[in-house]
């Protein structure tokens, strides 16, 4: 599938400029770069969430897109009837909690979770529906290391179930080096370099992403 380039600006200022891009189906491209990168803002205008500057469609019309932000929203009923919204599925439903170990709480009010237990929760709620391509906005943040390997499988075994294109985008580079096919790597509000994984971390063009490799690679900042 192809993006077609944007920008977008900002009271006069651009904070953000892509190329075209090309997405293929049964992926994980992982979206890397330091706070303020553009990352965010990436994710949002792939989403049609935010409008970008030029006029238009930045996905192909008809594409079956979902998206989960970093603000996960849960309504006032029970996580079970939450991840039940969009698909009346339960053991669709049953399968995903259980994947993502929320199974107990399918009863209690989701309104009283943990920020981890939400965003498990509102993971489970997106993934009842398959989709073409899914924008993940730092998923597992608000998660425990053991919670987050547990999503991280889901997400994968998801992806290559369902042929969809997934876009990750991660704080977290060790994140990035588990699960991404290839990286894109944002750094002031430009898509920078982008390619296999492999290649990148081992052989990187730019010297920007070379520092940030350099720096996050020995843990400098960033969780694991």
């Amino acid at each position: 599938m192809k993006i077609q380039p944007f920008t977008k600006t900002y009271e006069g200022r651009r904070v953000l400029e892509v190329p075209e891009l090309e997405l293929e189906g049964g992926k994980i491209y992982g979206v890397i770069g330091a706070n303020g990168s553009g990352k965010s803002t990436f994710a949002k205008v792939l989403a049609g969430v935010v409008a970008a500057d030029m006029p238009g469609r930045k996905t192909e019309k008809g594409l079956s897109l979902g998206y989960m932000p970093q603000k996960n929203y849960a309504f006032r009923m029970s996580v079970k009837n939450n991840i039940l919204l969009v698909n009346r599925n339960p053991q669709r439903a049953a399968r995903l909690m259980a994947a993502l170990g929320i199974e107990h709480l399918a009863d209690k009010r989701a309104r009283q979770l943990s920020g981890g237990e939400t965003a498990r929760m509102a993971l489970a709620r997106l993934m009842m529906r398959d989709f073409e391509l899914i924008i993940l906005d730092e998923p597992t943040a608000a998660m425990d290391m053991e919670s987050s390997l547990l999503a991280e499988k889901l997400m994968a075994d998801y992806c290559r179930r369902s042929g969809c294109a997934l876009v990750l985008i991660t704080h977290s580079l060790q994140q990035a080096e588990r699960m991404a096919d290839e990286l894109l790597f944002f750094h002031g509000g430009r898509l920078l370099e982008r390619g296999e994984k492999e290649r990148l971390l081992s052989a990187p063009a730019q010297p920007e992403l070379r520092r940030f490799l350099d720096f996050y690679g020995s843990g400098g900042g960033q969780q694991s």
